[in-house]
């Protein structure tokens, strides 16, 4: 066992050394814009060329380095960056979700939901409350994940089997919930980006994977709670440390009556929904009067923002933790605080993008892999697996689900749309394999913290230990996910409203 775990610890060291050997992803982003532009120059020179397959037009490098390249890159620079789908979706929906973190709704809910659960179902619920807190960007980790070693050990069960059951589903369940959340208008935006190097007026939806997350969530939840209990909870034993019991408190008699105003609030919202959808020309059906073309489901991120900042300022001035809108307010502005590496991670992949697409660098690599892939003849399925493996595999080098994404997405997207598969499979494909290998990951930017949660139950706890105890987690989701993907094909099932497996082309 000791030899075994000496060499497990040797090749966590070299998969450390090796992310942390990578740039920064803002100045990743920088070189891959550079790349681009001697890759068009490189392929203009060499005459790179592809045979469009839909429309049969020959589809050529465009060198950027040339005068006309120049000055379209300094002329559009800003607009590469304003106009970056993902910067003003994410913007808006980290305003509303601010409000309702920093009314501390959220973890009240949350708090609740634990608490009142039977002591046989408390690894499910952790599990379940984890994927959840998925909607409110960070909370999971800097909450859920040491609100689970508490809840286990005040159980007398070990809480470092409480945290892992959390942190499997907070970061190993990234990619499944019953709620849209920051993440998924962002990879949204993302796809919708690369969707349009083929397909200009492509548009991926936020709720485009959301059939497939519900389902997951409920697969995540149940993986993680058979392995904490058959696997991980078996191996630590007993727990035999220093660390006392603590006490959870319930609610205040004032959260309770929050709630109750938050639970009325919701009810407002599910009449205005009704009346707006489900009757003849309501006022929130599309256009063309349809349910499925309803700007409450292209315009989400706006809904999003109303209904999380409604129910966090009933939460916040019922409390009593907003007492003026100058406290709604400092909940939005904190919550801008989290942004300030990402956007100016964004300036950089915004450039990347267009680069990528004004040299058709993605177009010429789509149809050379389309072909390439037609050519190998694997079919669907085996190409899906290889494309979770993937995606998993560069999980372990680079942390950020959306910075690998703007980089595999005017790829993969592209592709696969060649291919005949719609931009919505890619997305959900890839968003299994970035999830699975989250919590084995050292360049997931949480995973310090965690140990550091781990190494208060346990003063010898360090990498190998944390990798060693989630590794059973992504052994089984990697299996579960795949086999419910393959299960969700052959059934021909959307992924989300109007998001089908197939593109028409």
């Amino acid at each position: 066992m000791t030899k075994k775990k000496s060499k497990f610890s040797g090749f966590l060291g070299f998969v450390e050394k090796a992310g942390n050997a990578l740039p920064h992803p803002a100045s990743l982003f920088a070189i891959l814009a550079i790349s681009a532009l001697l890759l068009s120059m490189i392929g203009h020179w060499l005459d790179w060329t592809a045979v469009h397959p839909a429309t049969g037009e020959v589809v050529k490098s465009v060198n950027l380095l040339s005068r006309e390249g120049l000055h379209r890159i300094i002329l559009e620079m800003v607009d590469n960056y304003t106009g970056f789908a993902p910067l003003g979706i994410v913007m808006v929906a980290l305003l509303g979700i601010g409000i309702a973190e920093s009314s501390g709704l959220i973890g009240a809910a949350i708090r609740l939901m634990v608490l009142k659960s039977p002591a046989k179902l408390i690894t499910f619920v952790v599990v379940f409350a984890g994927i959840l807190s998925n909607i409110a960007s960070d909370l999971g980790y800097v909450l859920i994940i040491p609100l689970g070693g508490i809840i286990f050990h005040s159980l007398g069960r070990h809480p470092i089997a409480g945290m892992a059951a959390a942190f499997a589903g907070v970061s190993g369940g990234f990619s499944a919930n019953l709620f849209i959340g920051t993440i998924d208008p962002l990879l949204a935006g993302l796809s919708t980006e690369a969707a349009r190097i083929l397909d200009d007026t492509y548009y991926v939806l936020p709720t485009a994977n959301y059939f497939f997350m519900v389902a997951s969530t409920f697969i995540i939840a149940i993986g993680a709670t058979w392995v904490t209990e058959r696997f991980v909870e078996p191996r630590l034993g007993p727990y035999k440390g220093e660390v006392k019991p603590e006490v959870l408190e319930p609610l205040e008699p004032k959260e309770r009556k929050a709630l109750n105003w938050v639970l009325a609030v919701i009810g407002i919202w599910f009449v205005v929904v009704f009346i707006g959808l489900f009757p003849e020309n309501g006022f929130l059906r599309g256009p063309d009067n349809s349910l499925l073309h309803s700007p409450l489901l292209k315009g989400f991120i706006a809904v999003l923002f109303f209904f999380a900042g409604s129910v966090g300022i009933a939460y916040g001035f019922f409390t009593g933790k907003f007492k003026s809108d100058a406290d709604v307010v400092k909940g939005m502005v904190d919550s801008f605080k989290t942004l300030a590496a990402f956007m100016v991670l964004v300036f950089f992949a915004a450039q990347f993008v267009a680069y990528f697409k004004w040299s058709n660098l993605g177009l010429l690599i789509a149809i050379k892999g389309a072909a390439t892939l037609q050519q190998m003849n694997l079919g669907l399925i085996p190409l899906l697996l290889l494309f979770i493996v993937l995606s998993g595999f560069i999980n372990m080098f680079m942390g950020s689900a959306s910075a690998k994404w703007a980089i595999l997405g005017p790829v993969f997207i592209p592709m696969f749309m060649l291919l005949g598969y719609s931009p919505e499979l890619s997305q959900a494909v890839y968003r299994i394999g970035d999830s699975v290998t989250n919590i084995i990951s050292p360049m997931m930017s949480f995973f310090a913290l965690i140990i550091v949660y781990f190494e208060k139950y346990d003063k010898k706890a360090g990498i190998g230990t944390l990798i060693s105890t989630m590794l059973p987690y992504t052994i089984a989701f990697t299996i579960m996910w795949s086999l419910l993907l393959i299960g969700w094909v052959l059934l021909d099932l959307p992924l989300g409203p109007g998001a089908g497996l197939h593109y028409p082309g």
